[in-house]
């Protein structure tokens, strides 16, 4: 991947998030230009937070993931990260909804990573 993937990226991830709306988890769009903010949102806040709440989590983590070595416990950190900056990006941005709150930014955040994967190797060619 190149530096400017990530302009080619934004609007594919905002098309997964519009897609993550019409499924019944909870979360909703007023339309593609919440669903942009959103992808760009949950892009930037990633950057800015995903260290320090990694941070924060280090010591849980390493205990029941015994420092890494039990992956599957690695995964829903990861995961409860990503739920963590879904949930603050539908709290900045006017016209993203979590009609069910935690339990849709939960569900909403598994699907937009794996569906994201998905997408994103099919349009890039890697993983």
């Amino acid at each position: 991947m190149t530096g400017f993937d990530w302009l080619l990226q934004w609007p594919i991830r905002a098309l997964v998030l519009l897609l993550i709306a019409s499924l019944p988890l909870g979360v909703e769009f007023e339309g593609f230009g919440a669903a942009l903010l959103s992808a760009g949102a949950i892009g930037l806040l990633g950057s800015l937070l995903t260290l320090p709440l990694k941070a924060l989590f280090l010591l849980p983590w390493a205990v029941t993931s015994l420092g890494g070595l039990i992956q599957p416990i690695s995964l829903l950190f990861n995961w409860l990260i990503t739920a963590i900056l879904f949930g603050l990006a539908a709290g900045f941005v006017d016209g993203f909804r979590l009609k069910n709150g935690v339990f849709s930014a939960i569900l909403g955040s598994l699907a937009y990573s794996i569906i994201s994967m998905v997408v994103l190797s099919l349009v890039f060619g890697a993983i």
